[in-house]
Protein backbone atom coordinates (compact mmCIF):
# COMPACT_ATOMS: atom_id res chain seq x y z
CA UNK A 1 0.00 0.00 0.00
CA UNK A 2 1.27 3.33 -0.94
CA UNK A 3 0.47 6.91 1.03
CA UNK A 4 -0.78 9.73 -0.80
CA UNK A 5 0.99 13.01 -1.20
CA UNK A 6 -0.78 14.69 2.07
CA UNK A 7 -3.09 12.66 4.37
CA UNK A 8 -5.82 14.22 6.89
CA UNK A 9 -4.70 14.53 10.79
CA UNK A 10 -7.02 16.60 12.13
CA UNK A 11 -10.59 18.99 11.82
CA UNK A 12 -10.42 22.84 13.47
CA UNK A 13 -12.97 23.17 14.87
CA UNK A 14 -14.31 26.08 17.39
CA UNK A 15 -11.88 29.12 19.02
CA UNK A 16 -12.05 28.09 22.35
CA UNK A 17 -10.06 31.05 23.57
CA UNK A 18 -8.96 35.02 23.00
CA UNK A 19 -5.27 33.76 22.46
CA UNK A 20 -5.93 32.09 19.05
CA UNK A 21 -6.12 28.47 20.60
CA UNK A 22 -8.52 25.88 18.24
CA UNK A 23 -10.19 22.67 19.02
CA UNK A 24 -8.85 20.15 16.77
CA UNK A 25 -11.25 16.98 16.18
CA UNK A 26 -8.14 14.28 15.76
CA UNK A 27 -8.84 12.10 12.54
CA UNK A 28 -5.47 10.15 13.31
CA UNK A 29 -4.49 7.28 15.53
CA UNK A 30 -1.10 8.65 16.15
CA UNK A 31 -2.54 12.55 17.69
CA UNK A 32 0.49 12.57 20.07
CA UNK A 33 3.04 12.64 17.29
CA UNK A 34 1.19 15.02 15.02
CA UNK A 35 -0.15 17.79 17.14
CA UNK A 36 3.31 17.33 19.52
CA UNK A 37 4.66 21.11 20.09
CA UNK A 38 6.85 22.31 17.01
CA UNK A 39 4.98 19.96 14.45
CA UNK A 40 4.34 22.07 10.81
CA UNK A 41 0.92 21.00 9.38
CA UNK A 42 -0.19 22.02 6.34
CA UNK A 43 -3.76 24.08 6.38
CA UNK A 44 -6.66 22.40 3.78
CA UNK A 45 -9.79 23.65 2.48
CA UNK A 46 -13.09 23.14 4.32
CA UNK A 47 -13.19 19.91 1.67
CA UNK A 48 -9.79 18.59 2.98
CA UNK A 49 -7.97 19.69 0.07
CA UNK A 50 -4.27 21.72 -0.24
CA UNK A 51 -4.94 24.99 -2.19
CA UNK A 52 -4.75 24.60 -5.88
CA UNK A 53 -1.25 24.50 -7.69
CA UNK A 54 -1.03 27.72 -9.32
CA UNK A 55 -2.11 29.20 -6.34
CA UNK A 56 0.39 30.22 -3.24
CA UNK A 57 2.22 27.09 -1.48
CA UNK A 58 -0.25 25.65 0.99
CA UNK A 59 0.06 27.55 4.17
CA UNK A 60 1.75 25.72 6.87
CA UNK A 61 1.38 26.39 10.74
CA UNK A 62 3.46 25.58 13.43
CA UNK A 63 1.97 24.34 16.62
CA UNK A 64 2.95 26.23 20.02
CA UNK A 65 1.16 24.73 22.50
CA UNK A 66 -0.77 20.94 22.50
CA UNK A 67 -3.21 20.17 25.18
CA UNK A 68 -5.64 17.07 24.72
CA UNK A 69 -9.33 17.84 25.00
CA UNK A 70 -12.12 15.30 25.19
CA UNK A 71 -12.16 13.44 21.67
CA UNK A 72 -9.77 15.91 20.28
CA UNK A 73 -6.78 18.88 21.41
CA UNK A 74 -6.65 22.47 21.95
CA UNK A 75 -3.85 23.73 19.88
CA UNK A 76 -2.50 27.06 19.70
CA UNK A 77 -0.29 28.12 16.48
CA UNK A 78 2.57 30.37 16.05
CA UNK A 79 0.68 31.83 13.09
CA UNK A 80 -2.64 32.32 14.49
CA UNK A 81 -2.17 35.37 17.18
CA UNK A 82 -5.72 35.67 18.13
CA UNK A 83 -9.52 34.90 18.38
CA UNK A 84 -10.48 36.96 15.55
CA UNK A 85 -8.03 34.59 13.08
CA UNK A 86 -8.82 31.50 14.49
CA UNK A 87 -12.89 31.60 13.76
CA UNK A 88 -11.57 32.38 10.24
CA UNK A 89 -9.92 28.72 10.27
CA UNK A 90 -13.23 26.71 11.55
CA UNK A 91 -13.77 23.69 9.74
CA UNK A 92 -10.59 23.58 7.81
CA UNK A 93 -8.65 20.27 7.65
CA UNK A 94 -4.96 19.86 9.26
CA UNK A 95 -3.09 17.37 6.86
CA UNK A 96 0.83 16.70 6.92
CA UNK A 97 2.86 14.49 4.18
CA UNK A 98 2.39 11.50 3.50
CA UNK A 99 5.54 10.21 4.04
CA UNK A 100 5.25 11.64 7.63
CA UNK A 101 2.52 9.09 8.43
CA UNK A 102 3.16 5.16 9.17
CA UNK A 103 1.14 2.48 6.96
CA UNK A 104 -1.48 1.49 8.69
CA UNK A 105 -1.16 -2.34 9.64
CA UNK A 106 -3.16 -5.33 8.01
CA UNK A 107 -7.00 -4.84 8.61
CA UNK A 108 -6.66 -1.03 9.11
CA UNK A 109 -7.19 1.43 6.41
CA UNK A 110 -7.48 5.35 6.21
CA UNK A 111 -10.32 7.25 6.22
CA UNK A 112 -9.09 8.86 2.62
CA UNK A 113 -9.59 5.34 1.44
CA UNK A 114 -12.66 4.45 2.49
CA UNK A 115 -14.40 7.50 0.68
CA UNK A 116 -15.52 6.42 -3.42
CA UNK A 117 -14.83 2.57 -2.06
CA UNK A 118 -17.37 0.00 -3.97
CA UNK A 119 -19.42 -1.60 -1.19
CA UNK A 120 -20.45 -5.27 -1.98
CA UNK A 121 -22.38 -7.62 0.00
CA UNK A 122 -20.31 -11.54 1.30
CA UNK A 123 -22.45 -12.56 -1.73
CA UNK A 124 -20.47 -10.35 -4.00
CA UNK A 125 -24.03 -8.03 -4.53
CA UNK A 126 -23.16 -5.06 -4.80
CA UNK A 127 -24.72 -2.06 -2.77
CA UNK A 128 -23.77 0.88 -3.81
CA UNK A 129 -20.79 3.44 -2.89
CA UNK A 130 -19.52 5.18 0.18
CA UNK A 131 -19.80 9.13 -0.36
CA UNK A 132 -19.07 10.00 3.41
CA UNK A 133 -17.87 9.51 6.48
CA UNK A 134 -18.89 10.52 10.01
CA UNK A 135 -17.03 10.34 13.30
CA UNK A 136 -19.51 9.28 16.23
CA UNK A 137 -19.08 8.47 19.77
CA UNK A 138 -19.89 4.91 19.13
CA UNK A 139 -17.24 4.76 15.99
CA UNK A 140 -17.11 5.38 12.63
CA UNK A 141 -20.35 5.68 9.95
CA UNK A 142 -20.38 5.18 6.64
CA UNK A 143 -22.43 7.18 4.44
CA UNK A 144 -22.99 4.59 0.91
CA UNK A 145 -25.47 5.76 -1.67
CA UNK A 146 -27.43 2.79 -3.08
CA UNK A 147 -30.03 2.60 -5.59
CA UNK A 148 -32.54 3.51 -3.69
CA UNK A 149 -30.77 6.44 -1.63
CA UNK A 150 -28.67 7.40 1.02
CA UNK A 151 -27.95 4.36 3.52
CA UNK A 152 -25.65 4.64 6.68
CA UNK A 153 -23.68 1.81 7.98
CA UNK A 154 -21.26 1.29 11.03
CA UNK A 155 -17.54 0.70 10.35
CA UNK A 156 -16.96 -2.11 12.56
CA UNK A 157 -17.01 -6.21 12.64
CA UNK A 158 -18.31 -8.18 12.09
CA UNK A 159 -20.55 -5.45 9.90
CA UNK A 160 -17.40 -4.96 8.02
CA UNK A 161 -15.84 -8.26 6.46
CA UNK A 162 -13.09 -7.00 4.60
CA UNK A 163 -11.78 -3.63 3.10
CA UNK A 164 -9.60 -4.28 -0.12
CA UNK A 165 -7.99 -0.97 -0.72
CA UNK A 166 -5.93 -2.30 -4.27
CA UNK A 167 -9.74 -3.28 -5.53
CA UNK A 168 -11.62 -0.32 -3.72
CA UNK A 169 -13.77 -2.96 -2.42
CA UNK A 170 -15.66 -2.91 0.77
CA UNK A 171 -17.45 -6.30 1.79
CA UNK A 172 -19.97 -6.15 4.27
CA UNK A 173 -22.34 -8.40 5.85
CA UNK A 174 -25.23 -6.32 7.47
CA UNK A 175 -28.72 -7.71 9.17
CA UNK A 176 -30.97 -8.18 7.16
CA UNK A 177 -33.03 -4.69 6.82
CA UNK A 178 -30.33 -2.32 7.47
CA UNK A 179 -29.23 -1.78 3.87
CA UNK A 180 -33.24 -2.03 2.29
CA UNK A 181 -32.27 -3.09 -0.60
CA UNK A 182 -35.21 -5.41 -0.70
CA UNK A 183 -33.16 -8.52 -1.23
CA UNK A 184 -32.54 -9.57 2.31
CA UNK A 185 -34.46 -12.81 2.24
CA UNK A 186 -37.40 -11.16 3.58
CA UNK A 187 -40.75 -10.54 1.32
CA UNK A 188 -41.34 -7.09 0.19
CA UNK A 189 -43.94 -5.61 1.90
CA UNK A 190 -44.11 -8.24 5.03
CA UNK A 191 -44.59 -7.39 8.45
Amino acid sequence: MSLPAHVIVGRVGRAPGIRGELVVEALTDDAENQFAIGRRLLVGTITGELPAPDAAPPREVTISQATPFKRGWILRFAEIPDRTTAEQWRDRYLLVPGPEVALPVSGEVFYHDLIGMRVERTDGRDVGRVVALYEVPQGVLLEVETPRGLAMLPYHPPMVVHADVARGRLTVDPPPGLLDDGDDGEAEGSQ
